[in-house]
């Protein structure tokens, strides 16, 4: 092997770049569990706390509340979009990776909730992450559907676009103060009707 088919190694420059993606990372996933909890009002330190970092930290990566709903939304598409084929490899069946999915996905509809009011001075903005939103998703869930159906588990009229809006209006429901409404158990009736 000659001195130029060596891998380099990792300059300290490329490590704090990995370090620092691995912190924001942390902080994002702490973020978007704070979300769903407690709202995207939670108060920051609630945040840092979580995350394990100062105050500081959190306002060096999101000078303003938009900027970390932002972003905890992105990062919130990309985990629910890059989880499909991973559930679909695990899971004991095509539905319950579709289970699986879906609960993944009422957890980030949890964190959207306030991403409208967050982004209020950016609506072009807002407009872009409703096709991220769109572009990523619906892909991941037509792949888990795809899978369901070749397994005879699912009817094959169920669409991916209508199934996200239908799972959508009803976590939009669970906005409303109401402690004899449990958005999951309704979540899970509509998955049993698409059962074949």
């Amino acid at each position: 092997m000659s001195e130029g088919d060596k891998p380099m190694p990792a300059t300290p420059s490329s490590a704090k770049r990995a370090d620092a993606r691995r912190n924001e990372k942390a902080l994002l996933d702490a973020a978007a569990s704070v979300f769903v909890t407690d709202g995207v009002d939670a108060p920051v330190r609630r945040i840092a706390a979580a995350a394990g970092v100062g105050m500081g930290t959190i306002y060096r990566h999101f000078p303003t509340r938009a900027d970390l709903v932002v972003a905890v939304y992105r990062h919130q598409v990309d985990t629910c979009a890059e989880a499909g084929p991973t559930l679909l490899a695990t899971a004991a069946s095509p539905f319950a990776a579709l289970r699986q999915w879906v609960e993944l996905f009422v957890d980030f509809l949890a964190t959207k909730h306030g991403l409208a009011a967050a982004m209020r001075n950016d609506p072009d903005g807002f407009t872009a992450l409703h096709a991220l939103f769109i572009e990523r998703l619906v892909p991941a869930l037509a792949e888990i559907l795809h899978a369901a159906r070749d397994a005879g588990e699912v009817t094959a009229d169920v669409a991916p676009y209508q199934l996200i809006r239908a799972i959508g209006d009803i976590c939009a429901g669970g906005e409303r103060v109401d402690p004899h409404y449990d958005v999951r158990v309704t979540i899970r009736l509509l998955l049993d009707g698409c059962r074949r």
